[in-house]
């Protein structure tokens, strides 16, 4: 049997836009919760929901947007996010998330990549004070009017809508937006012309090398993709979906926000950033029956010092997703936050982003050895470096194609031929082994393989084992060069609070359980792993930060 699986469903595929959605929800569910977010006393429902996002979307349009346009959204996890979310698919234009850690640079180059008309914005976040860069970028700002700017370094861009009710020269209030545009434009003759098949999102993906290049996904994508990671979990307009995961991504704005809008859950949103004990509160106090995170989130929640003096017995599903789940993680999980039907996700965000899935009832080992299986409406298949698909059981690289395929990498047609082959499969550049029952296994990445000595050899197997120790609350391993033996073995460690350990501890625990070739050369004690939003470890950026410490010569690409 060969490695190819494909996703049936007695539920075919959604066909209608992201604002169709809404307005549906808003028919069903007028009067049930739809989004909660406490540090901003929100609590609307379905019908509110829809009303605030129809006044913004007139909002835009009194701007001059057309459909088509790129609006650009630079902030944390907000009430306005979601309202612009849902606004600009109903003004028919194509929402650009942004980063909210990103700095001037990457600000620069993400709006005049995709010739950005408008940005919304907050007005900070953390230590970024978003209004002072952006002056930064265009001082010239407040010296005309905000309603058409004329900016050298972002020569593009027509307006900027500063979330809150503050008259900032050169910006346009939000709020000011809100209260004049009532009487603009024609929504309901917009919504017959907008098709499902338009773009209406641009991701910079987020991946663990090279620059960002820009996903372009569609109505199609996003609201299918977002009902059916919902769906596998069984929701209904009776849960409650804690989403401490950013906005700016498809895990939050996609599997978190379309996937509550298709179901009728209440979204909750516990801060405008991650904060564990923030978290804890909100799954309590709202009596949530889902979390979404990645595995670092769920960590820092278990071992924060005030887990115990939350309820956390609502909880029923969630998602765990972005890196490989440790095996106690996902013990403690199940038995400390009672989220006996938690799922495990895979996928990437040229696909919208799931294309595999556990199901609710799958055995704990299940869970953390595999990513489930296929997701309905996909196809996957898994072939060695020929193209060939393999056997059964075979490791090689992961394809994937089906409704989620985005339309390419924004104005960068030949990254998008290198991604996507002529029949249509996507190039994940994970390695990947199917088995009998259809359930994936992740073994790594292609570009994370250790070559020692002509030996491949698997950072996560060794992740795994480290994860044993008692000591070990995080770990990394990656590959540094060597010029005898091509790669030799590092891990980066984050020990668990109050722990003392000594790199010959972890060597010697390692000497006694696995081969000597995969044994840690190189071991450093971290307070920090660097992480994309999604979870992903960035081990070029480990890698960098060793071979510089070391003084090592290493020829190969970060």
């Amino acid at each position: 049997m060969l490695s190819y699986v494909s996703g049936t469903s007695d539920q075919p595929l959604l066909y209608q836009t992201v604002g169709a959605t809404l307005e549906r929800a808003a028919e069903r569910w007028p009067a049930r919760d739809a989004l909660i977010i406490p540090q901003q006393n929100i609590r609307w429902t379905w019908r509110q929901l829809n009303d605030e996002a129809d006044r913004l979307a007139r909002g835009f349009l009194s701007l001059g947007l057309k459909p088509g346009d790129r609006i650009g959204i630079w902030a944390p996890n907000r009430v306005e996010w979601v309202v612009t979310q849902f606004a600009s698919a109903k003004a028919g234009l194509i929402l650009v998330t942004i980063n909210p850690a990103y700095r001037l640079s990457e600000l620069e180059a993400a709006l005049n990549k995709v010739a950005a008309r408008a940005l919304v914005l907050a007005p900070s976040f953390k230590s970024s004070n978003y209004v002072e860069m952006i002056r930064q970028l265009a001082p010239e700002l407040g010296t005309g009017g905000a309603r058409d700017l004329k900016l050298a370094r972002l020569p593009h861009l027509r307006s900027l809508v500063l979330m809150g009710d503050e008259l900032v020269p050169g910006f346009i209030a939000y709020d000011s937006l809100l209260r004049d545009a009532d009487a603009c434009g024609d929504l309901q003759q917009l919504a017959t012309q907008l098709q499902p098949e338009d773009p209406i999102n641009i991701q910079f993906t987020s991946g663990t090398t090279g620059l960002p290049k820009g996903a372009t996904l569609t109505h199609h994508n996003i609201v299918n993709n977002g009902y059916f990671v919902a769906r596998r979990q069984r929701f209904t307009e009776h849960d409650r979906v804690c989403i401490p995961v950013p906005l700016y991504h498809c895990f939050g704005m996609g599997m978190g926000v379309l996937g509550c809008t298709t179901h009728g859950a209440a979204m909750v949103f516990p801060g405008e950033g991650f904060d564990p004990l923030a978290v804890l509160k909100a799954v309590d106090q709202e009596r949530c029956t889902a979390l979404y995170g990645v595995p670092t989130m769920f960590i820092a929640e278990l071992d924060h010092p005030e887990f115990a003096s939350y309820d956390l017995h609502s909880l029923r599903t969630g998602i765990m997703a972005g890196a490989p789940c440790p095996v106690e993680i996902m013990k403690r999980v199940v038995a400390q936050m009672h989220m006996r039907e938690i799922t495990i996700c895979m996928g990437t965000t040229e696909m919208s982003p799931i294309t595999f899935q556990t199901e609710p009832d799958d055995t704990l080992e299940r869970r953390v050895s595999t990513v489930g299986t296929i997701h309905p409406h996909v196809e996957a298949k898994i072939v060695d470096a020929n193209g060939r698909v393999v056997p059964l059981g075979v490791r090689g690289e992961l394809l994937t194609r089906g409704y989620g395929l985005m339309q390419g990498y924004w104005e960068e047609p030949q990254k998008t031929a290198e991604a996507i082959d002529q029949d249509g499969w996507m190039h994940t550049g994970d390695l990947v082994i199917l088995d009998e029952a259809g359930y994936l296994k992740v073994v790594g990445r292609s570009k994370d393989l250790i070559i020692r000595g002509g030996e491949n050899i698997s950072p996560r197997e060794i992740e795994d084992f480290l994860y044993l120790h008692p000591k070990i609350q995080e770990v990394q391993v990656f590959g540094l060069p060597d010029q005898r033996l091509g790669e030799i073995v590092a891990a980066w460690i984050k020990l668990k609070p109050e722990m003392e350990c000594t790199v010959e501890e972890v060597q010697h625990y390692c000497r006694d359980n696995i081969s000597h070739h995969k044994v840690p050369k190189h071991v450093s004690f971290v307070t920090d792993i660097p992480m994309t939003v999604t979870g992903k470890p960035q081990k070029h950026i480990m890698r960098k930060m060793m071979v510089e410490r070391l003084g090592l010569q290493d020829d190969r690409a970060a």
